[in-house]
């Protein structure tokens, strides 16, 4: 059994004149990538600098117009990719670099000498101001922890004398969820009257989630109690930095949001240190799916997966959010059904805002339009083959159809697993349009011959019987009913259609017609469809009755 009593509940915040909860997320927050610092650190093989450029340029490419790219006095590797960016001139005028460092004097010092050249930057301090860091890291007491912080907001002051861009600071109390709000709240300002914020000289004060400690909802209390302590409050930007070892990053930061949080810090994908910081394109995508600009050019999901994995050597996971390889898939029947209709009722209605069920966005409004929305396999239904065969090939399969077709990759299925779309036609072709013997169409004649009572039509159809050319004739009140007589006549039985649907494949003076006929065997009761393609809607309507014999007769 778990042994569950050596961990205590973490408290929760007495806040009940809390607001967030009533409110929205209307607009994009100010996004800040540090794909290039939290996300280098956590991999198994950091990026070389050519692959940080590549990951810099695709961040450019994606909008975002501040990037954290590294901690440059903690290691020459970082110190030389600053420089890199600086001196091949890689940073477009409108992005801020920033940058992470501790609050010592001698790596505040080393970390304005790697900014030289740099128009606009923020420099990032922080330091571990957690109960629990004060007492077994640091051994130090609130008074202490608060000075340090001081320091080294001094000490930026102080080297950035003679750094000739403009300059931001961003505080973080590092472990922020496991602080005690009045000393969060007091470091902070300590903080921002040390650096004498303004409204025109903002000062980035970062409240990390830096472990997930309890349910997003806290977070949420504690980032609008500090929101609403603040003094100044127009001189402070209010950044959130989420991680997700609980796997609620995505909703703390978007409960945080709801509390005042302006900025939001984080990675692509959500790669960072443990289970990841908060995934930023999952955050971007959400808005987008409720109609808000994300204020990124995230159009093509498939190029910014192949970048992230190169670059990473990392994989994304099938069913991650919007970026999984699957998480546009349906293999159930009754998800595969709704999602057909959804996209007939959205043709038929030309509604211009999406609404399939299954689907919150457009796949293909993220590159994804190349993908299959439905996958067959054995859990599938009729509704998702007649997807399949609708997107794939353009056959729109009559509603009485998708039972009979569906039944027959379903045998296919529980042997073989998956059904590719490629199968899926071979097998309509087999079973329906190339359904050709041993009765076989050849050649067709049809007149209009009138009487005393009403034009009839008279077909002359030439065929093959177990491969022996015949013709007969037939006599009806048009093409179909003649065929049909005739065929009774000439090989004994007694049929009756049913249901007669037909649709252009393609556009252009070349397209062809498709022809369903459902076909009843009057003496036994059995029914079944038949499929005929051609260019001429007359011929096409009697192979799919020759094709319904064929089934009906000789299967």
């Amino acid at each position: 059994m778990l042994n569950y009593q050596r961990y205590k509940r973490v408290p929760v915040v007495s806040y009940p004149e809390r607001q967030w909860p009533c409110n929205e997320i209307k607009k994009a927050p100010i996004w800040c990538s540090v794909d290039l610092r939290d996300g280098n650190q956590a991999l198994t093989e950091p990026m070389v600098v050519e692959e940080k450029i590549e990951m810099f340029d695709l961040l450019i490419k994606l909008g975002f117009k501040e990037i954290e790219v590294g901690f440059p006095a903690a290691s020459q590797i970082e110190y030389d990719f600053l420089r890199q960016l600086v001196e091949r001139k890689l940073i477009p005028d409108d992005v801020v670099i920033q940058v992470l460092v501790q609050c010592r004097e001698h790596l505040i010092k080393r970390t304005f000498e790697a900014l030289q050249g740099v128009k606009k930057a923020i420099v990032h301090i922080y330091n571990s101001t957690s109960t629990l860091q004060r007492d077994v890291v640091f051994n130090k007491g609130m008074d202490e922890i608060k000075e340090i912080a001081v320091d080294g907001t001094e000490w930026v002051k102080q080297y950035m004398q003679g750094f000739d861009g403009e300059l931001t600071l961003e505080y973080s109390p590092e472990s922020f969820t496991g602080t005690e709000l009045e000393f969060a709240l007091e470091i902070c300002s300590a903080v921002q009257e040390a650096w004498g914020a303004t409204p025109d000289k903002k000062i980035i004060i970062n409240l990390p989630s830096t472990v997930e400690m309890t349910t997003p909802n806290v977070y949420a209390d504690q980032i609008e109690w500090m929101n609403s302590h603040f003094k100044n409050r127009d001189a402070i930007i209010l950044s959130v930095h989420p991680h997700n070892d609980r796997g609620t990053g995505i909703a703390a930061t978007e409960l945080a949001l709801l509390a005042g949080a302006d900025r939001v810090e984080g990675t692509l994908l959500g790669n960072g240190e443990r289970t990841g910081n908060v995934d930023l394109l999952t955050v971007a995508y959400n808005m987008f799916s409720q109609g808000i600009n994300p204020k990124l050019h995230i159009e093509n999901i498939r190029e910014i997966v192949d970048v992230y994995e190169r670059c990473t050597k990392m994989e994304v996971e099938p069913r991650h959010p919007y970026a999984g390889k699957l998480v546009f898939t349906a293999f159930s029947g009754s998800h595969q059904d709704a999602i057909n209709k959804g996209m007939q009722a959205m043709r038929d209605r030309k509604n211009s805002y999406w609404e399939v069920p299954y689907l919150p966005i457009d796949p293909s409004d993220i590159g994804r339009q190349y993908e299959p929305i439905v996958r067959i396999n054995s859990q599938s239904g009729k509704g998702g083959v007649a997807f399949v065969m609708d997107t794939f090939y353009g056959f729109k399969l009559p509603k009485g159809m998708h039972k009979e077709f569906a039944d027959v990759i379903q045998r296919i299925s529980e042997k073989q697993g998956e059904v590719a779309p490629e199968q899926i036609l071979d097998e309509f072709k087999s079973s329906y349009t190339d359904k050709k013997e041993p009765i076989h169409f050849r050649k067709c004649q049809i007149t209009e011959a009138e009487d005393d009572v009403e034009f009839s039509t008279l077909a002359k159809v030439r065929y093959t019987d177990h491969g022996i050319e015949k013709i007969f004739e037939g006599v009806g009140n048009g093409p179909i009913d003649a065929v049909q007589k005739g065929l009774e006549r000439e090989l004994g039985i007694e049929i009756r259609v049913l249901d007669y649907y037909e649709h252009a494949l393609a556009s252009g003076s070349g397209a062809q017609a498709a022809s369903y006929i459902h076909l009843l065997d009057v003496k036994t009761g059995k029914a079944t469809y038949g499929v005929g393609i051609s260019s001429n809607i007359t011929r096409a309507s009697i192979r799919g009755i020759f094709s319904a014999v064929n089934r009906l007769f000789y299967s």
